[in-house]
């Protein structure tokens, strides 16, 4: 995974002409460091699907349960981007890039080390705030070396990030087969920890020094910040998350509490003078708004198959999970050259339309699918999967990159990865509740229609969109901005 960051990062600097960090160009020497921290999230976000399995004989827990090992990432992540996005937004990327990388190196020594699945379960909890950081920073650089050079960034550079945070996830499985076969589950765990000690050395040795804002004698240096506003879009999410994650009767006061919780946040953000999330701002930018929807039904589509496909493959059809890591790998392939062949294109309508297409055809695809499928078949239908890998993520990253408020793009890009990983807990829950005790063909066969009616309503929003049309060609300078 290393060889090809660094092989991106290497194309990137050959194709800017030179010196690293030219007066008026991108510091290209941020690359490294933006691009791993980048990836730590959605590198243990995919990689648990191969291990899945092999966690739930070695505890003894169904599908329905490891389920939660999912979902438990997801969690936390969906509270903590937007959450550590603010933070960066006020206290530079520095300071939270290197506090979010140290705590994935410990989530992954008490991965490696967890006793039983709750352990497991809050290791990666763990994960899920101590990748936070990356995503956020990694944007907040770009925006600010735009304005450094008093020119918008390279396309290649919002490719690469693109390429990190979610067509690189691909790989995965591939590289989770890999780690189980010559070590066992607890091996993709493990690999933060050297991730982590890496990204700690690049962000201290690469990252720019930001000063602290300036505050008024004696003023806390928390002042600034929305901590309720924060705790009550925490209590909304965790309530909302887990009402998904086991829905019932008896759940049900989980949904008035987050009725509540989201009442009592609108009025804070809306009469608070530094709100964490600007409700007049972002409910004044339809566009923007319409990309976190649309981010929300991709990410359905793109876990349930991530999860629900991949643990189907394992116990449907019988493969090891090294077998299956393999399997996956033409769609890790698709992905990155899409990304790497459109990535300079800067239309976005065109992109998200034909990622919409490219996954009701993979959907449509999964409903042939039966235990005795031969493996042509298998490889066909990953392919057809990375092609809108490789489109939808670029297109909602560069939407947002040029519908969100300058001054709020860390949080802004936070909020995205909410939405994603709000798609990540009902692929999840969707798994859990059509798979039961088994991932068999049956559950894999209604969950593909669950999939196929959520990738039609992505390309409804999509087609309906006509603002989509104004991002691209037309978008204005970001060093004017």
């Amino acid at each position: 995974m290393t060889s090809v960051l660094t092989q991106v990062a290497g194309s990137l600097r050959r194709r800017g002409g030179g010196a690293d960090r030219p007066p008026d160009g991108f510091d290209r020497r941020l690359l490294a460091p933006m691009m791993l921290g980048s990836v730590l999230n959605p590198v243990n976000s995919s990689i648990i699907s191969v291990a899945l399995v092999p966690i739930g004989a070695a505890f003894g827990a169904p599908p329905s349960r490891t389920a939660w090992l999912i979902s438990a990432l997801y969690l936390a992540t969906a509270i903590g981007q937007p959450v550590v996005g603010r933070l960066i937004d006020l206290f530079g990327p520095r300071r939270l890039f290197l506090a979010g990388t140290a705590l994935t190196g410990l989530a992954g020594v008490v991965g490696m080390l967890a006793p039983n699945l709750w352990v497991l379960i809050g290791a990666r909890v763990l994960l899920g705030f101590g990748t936070c950081a990356g995503y956020p920073a990694a944007m907040s650089l770009i925006r600010s070396e735009a304005r450094r050079t008093g020119h918008d960034s390279p396309a290649g550079v919002l490719t690469a990030l693109a390429v990190t945070t979610q067509t690189i996830a691909v790989v995965g499985p591939s590289l989770g087969g890999l780690l189980i076969g010559l070590g066992g589950w607890r091996t993709t765990l493990a690999l933060n920890i050297p991730l982590a000690l890496a990204g700690i050395a690049l962000g201290l040795l690469r990252l720019p020094k930001t000063p602290l804002p300036e505050r008024a004698e004696g003023e806390p240096r928390l002042a600034g910040l929305d901590l309720m506003g924060m705790g009550l879009f925490a209590v909304m999410l965790v309530s909302l998350l887990v009402f998904l994650m086991e829905p019932a009767l008896g759940h049900l006061y989980l949904l008035a509490v987050v009725a509540v919780a989201a009442a009592a946040f609108a009025v804070r953000e809306l009469h608070v003078d530094a709100p964490f999330i600007d409700l007049r701002v972002l409910g004044g930018n339809k566009p923007l708004l319409l990309t976190f929807a649309r981010a929300l039904l991709a990410y359905v589509v793109t876990y349930a198959f991530l999860y629900g496909y991949t643990q189907w493959l394992e116990e449907g059809r019988g493969l090891s999970a090294s077998q299956t890591g393999l399997a996956q790998l033409p769609l890790f392939g698709t992905a990155i050259i899409v990304s790497t062949l459109t990535g300079r294109r800067p239309e976005i309508r065109g992109k998200l339309l034909a990622g919409a297409a490219g996954q009701v055809a993979a959907c449509a695809l999964l409903l042939v699918l039966h235990s005795a499928s031969p493996i042509w078949l298998i490889v066909a239908v990953a392919i057809v999967v990375g092609v809108p890998q490789g489109l939808n993520s670029l297109a909602l990253q560069n939407a947002v990159y040029h519908q969100a408020d300058p001054e709020r793009l860390a949080s802004s890009a936070g909020l995205l990865r909410t939405f994603g990983y709000l798609g990540a807990i009902v692929a999840s829950a969707a798994n859990g509740a059509f798979f039961g005790q088994r991932a068999g063909t049956p559950g894999m066969h209604h969950l593909a229609w669950f999939m196929l009616a959520i990738s039609v309503a992505f390309l409804v929003v999509t087609v309906v969109d006509r603002s989509l049309g104004r991002v691209g060609p037309a978008t204005r300078e970001i060093g004017q901005s």
